[in-house]
């Protein structure tokens, strides 16, 4: 039987996070692994997915001082406890997730004598809208941890890519895994116009006739709400049944409700605050199409999500994004920041129906096996 300890700095409600605790639920599933998850605790307004740990049967190994901030004597202390668990467990592999887990856990696993250490990246620490020295510090720990880890499993080729220009190359090398996800709910939404998604849309507040476009993250930095508005205030003056639906909380959401009111557009928008992700199926319901303007990602996991349910995707094509959507085949790629193309494609969307229809089934074809989370395991043991 091989041992593997799955190691992330917070089990909050995220794609790498769903990504880590549905790989730990495969491996506990097959008899010939044993699969450990430690996380920090979950702290934020994301919430969390312990629940959903508990009803697959995964209990996680929580320390205290495994936190997303950087504190050198809390660090200090979570190296140190990880070390001893590492120590104390002999895991024949140690397999760490997220940018402080990673630096941390894969240094505690080498000095504890783990004979194979692994690392995950999901989204890399270093991108171009940090301050240098960010930057150069974020690259360099990367880079040097590197040289103690057997394999880094990427969610994209893209990730791979940026990962060795700045010079992290793992012993063994990399492997890309899509990240997995469970489609059966996806696939299982009803189409739009159905008795089932009219009922949805009601109860948001939409009207039978509005085109409902959706935004489904964080209300955060990077995360381009700020380029959807608008664009959206666009497409109402040419398509006034034009609705925006934005899932999810976050620090910005008063400035962006500033923003909408500003642009006249804060009447057409539905702000749903934190949705459990067990809802994200039933907001896609809701939908026409779905737009992730996203400046900075792995692989965004909504939109495999969204093509899943058959809503067509629109996104910025940055990181792994170009290799969620087969350009003009399963959704829309746009150039970063572009407001105006933005609103085009939106736009083509509402005046073709027949070919966003043709979108919407090519883009369910597309996303099985690919994005199917047993499909992610499966890569994973395979190694």
């Amino acid at each position: 039987m091989t041992t593997v300890c799955h190691v992330i700095t917070r089990l909050i409600l995220g794609g790498a996070q769903e990504n880590t605790l549905l790989t730990v639920r495969g491996l506990k599933e097959d008899p010939d692994w044993e699969a450990t998850l430690v996380t920090g605790p979950a702290l934020g307004p994301e919430g969390d997915l312990f629940d959903d740990a508990a009803k697959f049967g995964v209990e996680p190994v929580v320390i205290d001082s495994l936190r997303r901030a950087i504190n050198p004597w809390r660090d200090l202390l979570a190296f140190y406890k990880l070390y001893r668990h590492f120590k104390s467990n002999d895991y024949d592999i140690v397999h760490t997730h997220s940018s402080k887990a990673g630096i941390l856990g894969r240094w505690a696993a080498y000095l504890a004598g783990v004979p194979e250490i692994n690392h995950t990246i999901h989204g890399l620490p270093f991108h171009q809208f940090q301050p240098w020295y960010e930057f150069w510090l974020y690259s360099f720990l990367e880079k040097y941890t590197s040289f103690i880890t057997d394999k880094i499993f990427t969610v994209c080729d893209r990730m791979t890519e940026q990962a060795r220009e700045v010079g992290v190359e793992p012993k063994q090398g990399y492997k890309t895994v899509y990240s997995g996800m469970e489609l059966d709910e996806f696939l299982e939404v009803p189409a739009p116009g159905s008795l089932e998604a009219r009922a949805v849309r009601v109860e948001l507040g939409f009207e039978e006739d509005d085109f409902v476009i959706g935004k489904i993250a964080r209300l955060f930095h990077l995360k381009g709400h700020k380029y959807c508005l608008p664009a959206f205030a666009r497409v109402v003056e040419k398509h006034p049944e034009a609705r925006l639906l934005l899932v999810g909380d976050g620090i910005l959401k008063e400035k962006l409700e500033k923003q909408a009111r500003e642009l006249g557009v804060r009447e057409q928008i539905v702000f749903t605050g934190l949705v459990p992700y067990r809802e994200i199926p039933r907001m896609l319901t809701a939908m026409d199409c779905l737009v992730h303007a996203s400046l900075r990602e792995g692989l965004p996991r909504v939109i495999p999500q969204a093509q899943a349910a058959g809503r067509p995707a629109i996104s910025y094509s940055v990181d792994g994004a170009p290799e969620a959507i087969d350009d003009g085949r399963t959704g829309f790629l746009v150039e970063p920041e572009a407001v105006d193309e933005l609103a085009e494609k939106i736009e083509l969307l509402i005046e073709e129906p027949q070919r966003r229809k043709e979108i919407a089934k090519a883009a369910r074809e597309w996303v099985v096996p690919r994005f199917d989370w047993r499909h992610m395991v499966e890569e994973i043991k395979e190694g």
